[in-house]
């Protein structure tokens, strides 16, 4: 009964807002069957950090295709792993607009939005700022 006290979430989705910006950007680019790639890599001053891409190639093997209000969204299963229940959202700010991630997963996160480390520590314990929020660990 353990496995049903928890509901584990794959699905990465988008606020209204941040699939208006990537459909405009898609068709700024030229590219408008292209998908948003996310991905987690190690880095940023919590220890993993997201990155995204506009890709117009076909998914890699193993690679997840998910699709929320009309954009395509390819992540690669450990990603996925890391982001499971993920909203990519649009934001303003003084600073201008850019996307961030909210990931119900990770436990502690830089001010920037795009770095941070998971429960099972598997980030490690970097200190260092990010150099783009300014933050320091």
């Amino acid at each position: 009964m353990a496995l049903n006290e928890e509901t584990i979430t794959t699905e990465i989705t988008l606020t209204e807002k941040a699939a208006g910006e990537i459909k405009a950007l898609l068709e700024e680019q030229g590219k408008p069957d292209a998908s948003l790639r996310v991905w987690v890599a190690g880095g940023g001053c919590s220890g993993l950090q997201y990155g995204m891409a506009i890709d117009d190639q076909d998914p890699e093997e193993g690679d997840k295709t998910l699709e929320h209000l009309g954009v395509k969204i390819l992540v690669d299963p450990l990603s996925l792993s890391y982001m499971g229940g993920s909203v990519v959202d649009y934001v303003d700010d003084a600073l201008g607009g850019g996307f961030k991630i909210e990931n119900p997963n990770a436990t502690r996160s830089c001010g920037c939005g795009s770095s941070f480390a998971t429960e099972d520590g598997e980030a490690g314990t970097s200190g260092g700022g990010c150099g783009s929020c300014g933050h320091g660990g």
